[in-house]
């Protein structure tokens, strides 16, 4: 029976100790800091190549035309409307 008793006590404790644990990642994953940094990680890595480090410049120009497109949509109508 004492041995049933310790090692029940012992397993409460290793679930303790892996439920802090996962509070803890939980923390460190929901915290502002760490979520900013993964978003910067993410756009970096879409504008550049993790391997070589080159920027990928079809990315690039795909963002550019864009904005260029965006830019370029609201002066007409912006001369429309004058």
């Amino acid at each position: 029976m004492a041995k049933e008793l310790s090692s029940l006590e012992s397993e409460i404790e290793e679930t303790r100790e892996r439920l802090a644990d996962t509070i803890d990642q939980l923390l460190y994953r929901s915290h502002p800091k760490t979520i900013i940094g993964r978003e910067v990680a993410a756009v970096k890595a879409y504008f550049r190549d993790e391997r070589t480090g080159a920027p990928r410049t079809d990315n690039i120009l795909k963002v550019v035309g864009g904005v260029s497109g965006v830019v370029a949509f609201f002066v007409v109508v912006r001369r429309i409307t004058r």
